[in-house]
């Protein structure tokens, strides 16, 4: 092999080099710096505005380990049946199978804090009003929209500093 053929080869190779180092692979690109760091999706707790948070991540991805840890254990949630005439209650036990049973028969749920109407806050306790607006699809032909308050009680442990819920009444007119 004479020089010139030598030359030509190790030009190529620089070339492919070069060129195989600056190729970006589009099935595994660089990691997105730029994407929102607005806090992870899921928080510890020690907030009000993370039980809202952790709310809507378990209603989102159908979490019942997440939504189990909102709820106290004296927990006791209130709607009032419009047909009937009256309030309806019931406690922690019957609201996670309920909530499991939404969990388990929707395709999808999305669920959006608005504003809050009131808050009462002291050291221990909250009370909180928000509106929230929820969209449950239980197949692509089925879609029930709710838009409503919820009005949580809310209680703080002294010693972890977490918020749980202790009741919610839901002024909703579905």
């Amino acid at each position: 092999m004479n020089f010139i053929c030598k030359v030509k080869i190790l030009i190529v190779g620089i070339f492919t080099l070069i060129l195989l180092s600056s190729c970006t692979n589009p099935f595994a690109p660089k990691f997105d710096d730029n994407i929102d760091n607005g806090g992870p999706p899921i928080s510890d707790q020690t907030t009000i505005e993370g039980i809202f948070q952790n709310f809507q991540y378990a209603y989102t991805f159908n979490d019942t380990l997440i939504y189990g840890n909102l709820l106290s254990s004296d927990f006791t949630f209130t709607y009032r049946d419009y047909e009937n005439g009256y309030d309806v209650n019931w406690g922690r036990d019957e609201e996670m199978r309920t909530t499991n049973g939404l969990f388990q028969n929707s395709q999808r749920l999305d669920l959006i804090w608005n504003n809050i109407v009131t808050s009462t806050i002291d050291s221990l306790d909250a009370n909180i009003v928000r509106s929230f607006n929820l969209n449950i699809t239980f197949n692509p032909t089925d879609v029930v929209r709710i838009d409503g308050r919820v009005n949580l009680s809310l209680k703080q442990d002294p010693e972890s500093k977490k918020w749980q819920i202790t009741r919610w009444l839901d002024e909703s007119n579905f």
